[in-house]
């Protein structure tokens, strides 16, 4: 109740006008130069199909409303592509992210393929629902708070205490819930199209199917000739996506990137991948952490800054 209450009900009634802190404001800003920097290497391309996939494991629709903000500023000509089609109600289909977008002149002598972002949402999304065999995907923030008033009274104490600096398991407040609050509430959140934060998987198949296609799609993409992987924010928990991106190194053409928040993560994804000579694990400099800002601002960016000479011993950026 306490993840559903603080993770998914405030990414269900997220809109980007409702982000008031700097920090908030920052991290957006942060997606809309990732979005531009991606839209800059498209630029480059000749070729008519001018794709890039982002597979994202978050459930938020940061990525489709700061891309959606980007058009309305009229600066890039681009697609987004979230794997659906349809008008008035839009369903999801693997399919669809195999399309693309093309301009012809007037008189059709010329072409122009349209650069285009394909979302895809690896552990599912807040924005999707069961409708009969298919999944639904609707923008719209008008998701009601699923868990009951008076119930939502009783975690309060706990809630607070768990971001409470020098805490104390021992010490956290104990809740007692009816057995009507515990079912109502597994009741609804099961229903919920995501990947949970442990190894649990889908609750409806229709869901799990889909799952299943992502993982094909990301496993084809990166088995193509001269690929190149970059990961940003992914600790590779998920033992599937782990495994497969492993079985996906045997590639020799496929180059990774494996960008690291602090420098003990870079040490224990350098012992995971310490097999494979295409994969690259880039941890910050001491006392540094690679957030999005750093990442952006250092790493993936057309115009890259650089920290000043590391210290022997340390992993530059």
């Amino acid at each position: 109740m306490h993840y559903y209450n603080t993770c998914i009900f405030p990414v269900q009634t997220f809109t980007p006008s409702t982000v008031t802190s700097d920090k908030g404001k920052a991290n957006l800003q942060n997606y809309e130069v990732f979005l531009k920097t991606l839209l800059g290497l498209l630029d480059r391309r000749k070729d008519l199909n001018r794709k890039i996939n982002i597979f994202t494991t978050n459930y938020d629709g940061c990525l489709a409303h700061c891309a959606d903000n980007i058009l309305m500023q009229g600066s890039y000509d681009f697609v987004v592509n979230d794997g659906t089609s349809g008008f008035h109600r839009k369903h999801l289909h693997a399919k669809n992210f195999n399309t693309f977008q093309c301009q012809t002149g007037i008189f059709e002598r010329s072409n122009y393929g349209v650069p285009q972002l394909n979302i895809i949402h690896l552990h599912g999304s807040v924005y999707w629902s069961k409708s009969g065999d298919r999944i639904e995907v609707n923008y719209a923030n008008d998701f009601k708070h699923m868990i009951h008033r008076k119930t939502l009274e009783k975690i309060g104490k706990f809630s607070d205490y768990l971001v409470t600096d020098g805490g104390r398991t021992a010490k956290i407040p104990p809740i007692s819930f009816t057995l009507a609050q515990r079912q109502n509430f597994w009741d609804e959140y099961n229903k919920l199209p995501i990947v949970n934060p442990t190894k649990w998987k889908f609750h409806e198949t229709v869901f799990e199917e889909h799952y299943y296609q992502m993982l094909r799609i990301l496993s084809y993409e990166l088995e193509k000739p001269n690929s190149i992987l970059i990961t940003f924010g992914f600790s590779f928990a998920d033992e599937h996506i782990r495994k497969l991106v492993q079985r996906s190194l045997s590639n020799p053409q496929l180059q990774t990137f494996i960008c690291c928040y602090s420098q003990g993560s870079a040490k224990s994804l350098r012992e995971e991948f310490k097999l494979w000579k295409n994969v690259t694990v880039i941890g910050p400099p001491d006392g540094e952490k690679l957030d999005f800002t750093n990442f952006n601002k250092y790493i993936f960016s057309l115009k890259a800054e650089k920290y000043e000479a590391p210290a022997e011993g340390e992993d530059p950026l």
